[in-house]
Order: C-alpha cells, then structure tokens, then sequence
C-alpha cells in the first residue's frame, strides 16, 4: 500500500515500553499509519502486560472491573447480531477471540466455534472456557485453518488495526468466508469527536499495537480492492466512554471519571448527526459477480 503521508501526531506507548510513535497520514486512503512499526519479533513484548486489559479477565481495579461490565453488555449485543442473519450451518470465525467470552456464549447458543489468538495466556483461557478443546477449536495463526474452511460469520472486534501486512490478511478472511457470508470488522474511529478531543492522548491509538487507524473511507477502500463491500455500519455506543476514561488518566495521570463520562457522552451525541462514533462495527461481504 503505497500513498503520500503527512506527519498526524505523535503518541506515547502508554502500556509497556513507553516510547513515542508517529502517526502518519496517508491522503489518499484517509488513514493513519504506526511509524515505525516493530519488527515481526518484537511485536508479542508490546503485548506483554497485566495492563492490557483484553488479555486478561482481571477485575482489580475499577477499570478492570468497569471494562468486563461494558465486555459483558457488548458480547450481548454482539450475540443478537450474528443471529440476526440467516445461515445455513452457523458456523463462526472469531479472529483475536482473547480469553474466549465471546466464543463461549456463541458455543452455548448453538454456534459452531473456531477462534484465532495469538497471544498464549489468553489462548490457554479460551481454551478453558471451551472446555479444553483447543485441536479443534481455537488455533494461535490464521494460516493454521484449513484452506477448505468455510464460515457463515467471521468477526474481527478490535483486531484489524494489529494486522501487519492489511491486504494479505483480508484476502485470507474473504477466502474463507461463504459466498454468502458476513465478515464484520469493529475497529476504532479516528475521525470521533473523543479522538478530536484527547489528540495524542486518546487511548485507542495503543501505540504501537495499533499499526493503522481507520476512517469509514479507509475500511470501504480497502475492503473494496478485495471485492468485498460494506453493507451497513453499525455504532458501538460504549466505547466512547471507556476510551475517555483511559485517555484521562494518559492526560492527566489520574481517573476522572466525571470528566470521562461528559465527553463519552458528548462524543455519542455528536456522532448522532455526523455518524462519526468512537469506534464501527462494518458488515461487509462479497461482491456479487
């Protein structure tokens, strides 16, 4: 992917190394790029910390426990989703599945489960929630599937945007979903009013785990040159405000949770008119030919 850039922002790794990132611009896409990005090997130590959160199913602090309430109330949500759409042998993907939640309870609603998860600790928690079966049901690499693989739903929440090589990847994910299957993408909106507001201190940008920030048009260019098209987009409503409980304590070095929740809630009410929430979900499928 080849397109001028612009310098955006620069950020702090607030979570591990605490190092500044750039953030670059690239104009013809609309969407920003981690620089420099860390070498494929040194990619799992930026990942390698009780503070991220989504590893865990820690409850210790308040935002831990805040954090697995709102994870609680979004696998509800995401749950009425897949099955609103008709398949045929509801079989599931979950790409980046974490600790498992939202496998387990899909399993329990009469989903066939295969998850993606890299990172050991959480694998071995998902595996757990699943009742160990892990041969058949959740592998550390997408390559791993077999390429026969056929999947009615594949969902990717928060996932795209650590995906290294992009167009690679995205053509593995339509290889395997059905012709007629929905792949959903949820990743953060770097055209929110919460990102506007906290600028380089705004948590979802997660440098350098994060190695792209989208825009609406950035995902419907992308998925586009892979012949797949966006058929709704969908807003998560809660994400505003955890992500402006973090980025206050990355601005300020302290919780406000007053603070937070005014602009969570503002960020909301904006995108009510500009359709520009803290973080969309896009349903996405094949073109037809």
């Amino acid at each position: 992917m080849i397109s001028e850039t612009t310098h955006y922002l620069t950020c702090k790794d607030y979570t591990v190394s605490h190092k500044n990132f750039d953030l670059l611009y690239h104009n013809d896409w609309e969407m920003l790029e981690t620089f420099p990005q860390p070498k494929a090997e040194e990619l799992s130590g930026y990942y390698e910390s009780d503070e991220y959160i989504s590893h865990t199913d820690s409850k210790e602090t308040v935002i831990d426990k805040l954090y697995q309430i709102v994870k609680k109330l979004a696998i509800s949500n995401k749950l009425k989703l897949i099955n609103s759409f008709k398949t045929t042998d509801k079989n599931l993907l979950d790409v980046g599945c974490g600790t498992g939640y939202f496998l387990l309870i899909c399993k329990n609603n009469g989903w066939k489960v295969t998850g993606v998860e890299p990172n050991a600790k959480a694998k071995i928690s998902a595996e757990n929630k699943l009742n160990g079966k892990s041969a058949s049901e959740i592998k550390s690499e997408i390559n791993q599937l077999k390429s026969e693989a056929q999947f009615d739903v594949i969902t990717l929440w928060h996932v795209l945007e650590h995906v290294p090589n992009l167009e690679a990847y995205i053509s593995t994910l339509k290889k395997l979903l059905k012709p007629d299957g929905v792949l959903i993408v949820a990743v953060p909106n770097f055209k929110s009013y919460d990102a506007h507001h906290y600028k380089q201190f705004w948590a979802a940008f997660d440098v350098p785990r994060h190695l792209w920030h989208f825009s609406k048009k950035s995902i419907q260019l992308l998925f586009e040159k892979q012949e797949m098209n966006i058929v709704k987009i969908l807003p998560m409503w809660f994400d505003s405000f955890y992500v402006s409980l973090l980025s206050e304590k990355y601005k300020n070095g302290k919780d406000n949770f007053l603070k937070a929740f005014y602009i969570g809630f503002i960020s909301n009410i904006k995108a009510i008119e500009t359709k520009e929430h803290s973080s969309l979900i896009y349903l996405l499928k094949k073109a037809k030919n």
